[in-house]
């Protein structure tokens, strides 16, 4: 992997991304993503611990991805 120095501009970052492999630029795009990640308000976690004690005294009342997709695009179609 390259070494990149910190005085490098904007425009060489972009520049230099293509040279990068696969999982280079997923790593980027994770660290870049983990920088904009803000806390969570405590109304959001209490909202959180709520569902997934529902859903632990209910499982069965969870829906595959696949079925979530389904009924999103009949409710949204193109």
């Amino acid at each position: 992997m390259q070494c990149y120095h910190l005085d490098m501009s904007f425009t060489e970052v972009l520049n230099e991304l293509p040279a990068l492999t696969v999982e280079q630029r997923q790593l980027l795009l994770s660290r870049v993503l983990e920088l904009d990640e803000l806390p969570l308000q405590a109304e959001d976690e209490a909202l959180i611990e709520e569902r997934l004690a529902a859903h632990r005294q209910n499982p069965a009342s969870a829906i595959s991805l696949a079925e979530m997709k389904d009924r999103l695009h009949r409710r949204f179609p193109k």
